[in-house]
């Protein structure tokens, strides 16, 4: 992400744009608020640290008229101030500043106020980013929301039990988790570029049908991928890529679109393969009837392996139960609640 460093100061100045520098962060400088609102114009920086006291346009001036401005994504910003009295604090957030830093600035209180303001950034980036795509995709099949719904809540009770694998506690934290249940509705984004009469086709696909529908994991990957390129550090975007390039790929290495195997799949998508089987078989299929939760379940344990990864198939046998009350809670079947006395339904 690229920061714009403003401060008429120019030891003050350097001092700021090497301390996010160091830390990883892309700089852009302006010498004074008349020249900091030109560059956001040009280039629509989302994050700001600007010093409240410069001639002509100051830090209050600036963060106004960069408020004024429509723009599609939020500005943060952060004044950078020797005020130090509560008035001054209330003058400076009624202004529109999310955050403000005192001089002299300490380095690691900067960066934790930076980090602070670009999570804020991509998580609205992130929001916004899936909603837009999960309902493109929604437009085009009629049965896609309740899916979403199902998988989504599939990947993160197995994202939630891998957790507990010492194996993964380098991998998987509670970030993850709500990176892959609010990713994996982007799954076959891709299915939007599939013309309608082979997605839409009330029947099972020919041969030649078949490859183009495959298409759509590259397809709705590219779409991703340059949106990556624009947001490098949106966490989320790298995940959702990988969910929809590789879901159909398979542990022994006979998936599409690449042949991956075991753990050239990333684990996302290992995640994300045994949820969207496990829908797909327990869900209503114009060339089949629904499976049974127990036929799903021998089916997915059987080909543990082969098909699915076998750590996420063990957390999979793990939440089984859990997993057939979700099945159950979206297809509008009543869970059924065992006491001593009675089955009673919920």
């Amino acid at each position: 992400m690229n920061v714009l460093v403003v401060d008429d100061d120019f030891i003050t100045r350097q001092m700021l744009a090497f301390t996010l520098r160091k830390a990883g962060y892309e700089v852009t400088t302006a010498t004074n608020g008349a020249e900091a609102y030109e560059r956001f114009l040009i280039d629509q920086h989302q994050l700001i640290v600007s010093d409240w006291s410069m001639p002509g346009m100051d830090g209050l001036d600036l963060c106004r008229a960069i408020r004024r401005v429509d723009s599609s994504r939020y500005v943060y910003f952060i004044l950078l101030t020797t005020h130090d009295r509560p008035e001054d604090a209330i003058a400076g957030l009624g202004a529109g500043a999310d955050d403000y830093v005192r001089k002299p600035f300490d380095p690691g209180e900067l960066i934790m106020r930076v980090n602070a303001g670009q999570r804020v950034i991509n998580l609205e980036t992130r929001g916004l980013t899936i909603f837009a795509l999960a309902r493109l995709a929604e437009s085009r099949d009629p049965e896609t929301g309740e899916h979403l719904e199902r998988v989504r809540n599939y990947c993160r009770l197995l994202a939630r039990q891998m957790k507990l694998n010492p194996k993964f506690s380098e991998t998987i934290d509670d970030n993850y988790v709500q990176l892959i249940y609010e990713t994996s509705p982007l799954h076959d984004i891709g299915k939007v570029a599939i013309p309608d009469s082979i997605l839409l086709k009330p029947g099972r696909l020919t041969t030649e049908e078949f490859e183009v529908m495959k298409t759509h994991t590259i397809r709705g990957a590219e779409t991703i991928a340059a949106m990556r390129n624009e947001f490098p550090n949106a966490r989320f975007l790298h995940m959702a890529h990988d969910i929809i390039l590789s879901h159909h790929e398979k542990f022994d290495g006979r998936g599409y679109p690449h042949g991956l195997s075991g753990e050239q799949i990333p684990l996302c998508a290992r995640i994300m393969a045994v949820a969207d089987v496990y829908d797909a078989l327990t869900s209503v299929r114009v060339y089949k009837p629904a499976y049974t939760h127990e036929e799903a379940a021998a089916i997915i344990l059987r080909d543990s392996g082969t098909h699915f990864d076998p750590d996420v198939v063990a957390a999979f046998e793990t939440c089984l139960s859990d997993f057939d009350g979700y099945r159950r809670r979206y297809a509008g079947i009543p869970e059924v609640i065992e006491t001593n006395e009675v089955a009673i339904m919920a």
